[in-house]
């Protein structure tokens, strides 16, 4: 009986597995959880389609598609400060431009009361809605909707879908 000899990795072979552990094969990947909003209006379909149908319905309506009041999201701050920003302009939107519009229409009707349980929900995990109050982006928002006249309410509708995108994004 001829005893049989373990057989021996070539060293290049050991090299490479001890590299590859190293380098992270042996790590488990990371794992991504779904993102789950902090307020269910924001994954809901249903206000998702009332956005849509407000925005579509004042954008057919203005007299200068080009020029546009929301300002892009700032670099650098974390997801929370961003959505707390964006809450802060969600309280303009439901106290001076909402408030003043017909709601004859039920998407607007669902708009406006989804848009507040949103502002509540952020509001009660910790976004400060007043401490952004003075934000740059959010005094550029209002000084660009103030400059706008007469038709600055329509506008601001028209750019509803993009505060709803922003707040679904970073809130």
């Amino acid at each position: 009986m001829v005893a049989s000899t373990p057989r021996r990795l070539p060293r290049p072979a050991v090299a490479l597995l001890a590299v590859s552990l190293l380098i992270g094969w042996s790590e488990l990947a990371p794992v991504h959880l779904p993102h789950k909003a902090l307020s269910p209006p924001l994954d809901d379909e249903q206000t998702h389609k009332a956005v849509e149908e407000v925005a579509n319905q004042a954008q057919l309506e203005q007299d200068d598609p080009s020029v546009r009041l929301m300002p892009h999201p700032p670099a650098g701050p974390d997801n929370l400060e961003i959505c707390c920003l964006h809450a802060n302009i969600l309280d303009f939107y439901l106290l001076n431009v909402l408030s003043h519009h017909s709601t004859d229409n039920q998407h607007t009707r669902r708009l406006r009361s989804d848009l507040s349980r949103i502002s509540h929900d952020l509001e009660a995990h910790g976004c400060n809605i007043t401490r952004y109050h003075d934000h740059q982006h959010a005094v550029k928002f209002r000084q660009r909707y103030f400059e706008h006249g007469q038709h600055r309410r329509t506008k601001a509708l028209g750019e509803v879908d993009i505060l709803f995108y922003y707040l679904q994004d970073y809130c």
